[in-house]
Order: C-alpha cells, then sequence, then structure tokens
C-alpha cells in the first residue's frame, strides 16, 4: 500500500541574519508515522516544525499541504488540514487553571456551551493522564504533568467541525529538562496518543534525548550543515557507518560534527 504525503517540503531553504540554516532542504512526511528530527543544537530542527506549522515563511523553496502549495504563512488563507503544535516549553498560561488552559481556543472562538467545553478537556486531560486536575493552576503541576497538558491542548477540537481534529503533531524536544522517569512517561504518551481514538496517528518530533529517539520515531532524519545527512529507521542508527550518526550517538568530541568552544 503506498503512503500517503502530508507534507512536502520542495527545496526549502531558510536563513536568519544572512546565516543560512536549511539548505534547499527536501522532505516528504506521510500519513502515519513517527518521525523524529536529530542532530547538534543550532541546525535548523525547531526551524523545520515551524515552516511545517506555517509560523515562518520559507525563503526559497515550497511546502506542500495534502497536494496543496501553501502561499505565505498559516495566518495568510485556508489550510487544507490542521497542524497542532507543542513547544518545547509548555507554554501555558499561568493565570489560568488547567482547564481554561486546555479549552482556551474553544472558549475564545467557538459557540459551543462552556460545559460542553468542559467535557471535552476533561475527555483530553483523561488521555494524558490528568484526570482531576482541570481547576489546578500551572504553578501547581511538575514539569512533566505541564508537558501534559500542553498535548491536551495540542488535540482538542470542535467536535462540530470535521476540520477541528489535527492531522499532524509537532513536538519540539517534548522530553527536554525532564528527569528520566518523567521522561519514560512523556514518551509512552507520545505513543500512546499516536493509537489513541481522539488522538493523531502522526507526528513530527525533535529531541536531543537518546531514549526519546528510540522509543519515539520509526522513521529518523539527522540534519547538520543545512542538509539532511542521513536517513534510516530508527533501529538502524547503530549499524550504520554514516560517520556524523556515529559521532552523535557516541558523544565524542572527535568527529565531522564541527564543536563551537
Amino acid at each position: 500500500m503506498e503512503k500517503e504525503p502530508l507534507i512536502e517540503l520542495r527545496g526549502v531553504s531558510k536563513a536568519f541574519g544572512g546565516y543560512p540554516i536549511l539548505d534547499e532542504i527536501d522532505l516528504t512526511i506521510y500519513r502515519g508515522e513517527a518521525l523524529v528530527i536529530i542532530g547538534p543544537s543550532g541546525t535548523g530542527k525547531s526551524t523545520i516544525l515551524r515552516l511545517v506549522a506555517g509560523l515562518l515563511p520559507v525563503d526559497a523553496g515550497e511546502v506542500y499541504i495534502k497536494g496543496k502549495r501553501r502561499k505565505g504563512i498559516i495566518e495568510d488563507g485556508h489550510q487544507p488540514m490542521r497542524i497542532a503544535l507543542v513547544f518545547q516549553q509548555a507554554a501555558l498560561f499561568d493565570s489560568l487553571t488547567v482547564d481554561e488552559n486546555v479549552g482556551f481556543f474553544l472558549y475564545e472562538h467557538s459557540k459551543l456551551p462552556r460545559n460542553r467545553i468542559r467535557e471535552l478537556v476533561e475527555a483530553k486531560l483523561a488521555m494524558v493522564g490528568l484526570q482531576g486536575m482541570s481547576d489546578r493552576y500551572p504553578s501547581q503541576l511538575s514539569g512533566g504533568m505541564r508537558k501534559r497538558v500542553s498535548f491536551a491542548r495540542a488535540l482538542i477540537a470542535n467536535p462540530d467541525n470535521p476540520l477541528d481534529d489535527p492531522e499532524i503533531v509537532l513536538y519540539d524536544e517534548p522530553t527536554a529538562g525532564l528527569d528520566p522517569i518523567s521522561s519514560t512517561v512523556i514518551e509512552d504518551l507520545v505513543r500512546r496518543l499516536q493509537n489513541a481514538s481522539g488522538g493523531c496517528d502522526t507526528y513530527v518530533m525533535v529531541s536531543h534525548q537518546d531514549s526519546t529517539i528510540r522509543r519515539t520515531a520509526d522513521r529518523v532524519i539527522f540534519l547538520y550543515g543545512g542538509k539532511i545527512q542521513w536517513e534510516g529507521k530508527v533501529d538502524e542508527i547503530d549499524n550504520t557507518t554514516n560517520p556524523i550518526v556515529r559521532q552523535f550517538f557516541s558523544a565524542s568530541v572527535k568527529g565531522p560534527i564541527r564543536m563551537i568552544d
């Protein structure tokens, strides 16, 4: 069965302050896959997520969403599908409760009754293991719990609008700053949400964490020097002869990856 491409980057380049970050990148993201983008810090991994999400314009090249070329950024027009982004920092409103954070868009922009939105929020919180937390504030939660709240917010949708369900979730370093046990909880949750009713079967993740890469990826791409240097299945990581990949996973300071002191 042929895989369905959801998003395509064709010859995409991006620079900041005249410094090139991405150089004519070609990347296809397929429905139902778990893709993890890896590489050293500052190589444009999070930039790819923001280009896919439509938060940044490309400098050159084209972005296709379900076969249709995107013009401009997400604010410039109708998008053929919803793309959810989970930021590295949970990015919750400290003055709002968990319920108000997760249901924020529906409370502000839908015509759903408040009690119905509350039910939807409770259902998403249950999916991420945070039942009974609706009335707490972010300051009352651990870092891992705040991450899970941001997952629930990314997945909540208006049931009256079938186009509101996200068809892809973008995770920007979801286990950064977490202890090993909390990281395991998040890794398990990402996989569980991929297969759960009301979740999302396609995701792209950026990560530096070895365990997160190995436990959440089906396909891996390695970004360095503005280019995709390697691509393969997660179980091919330990067998590849690619010197960049071998250096990265061995944490060696010797190799083709240049370190800035």
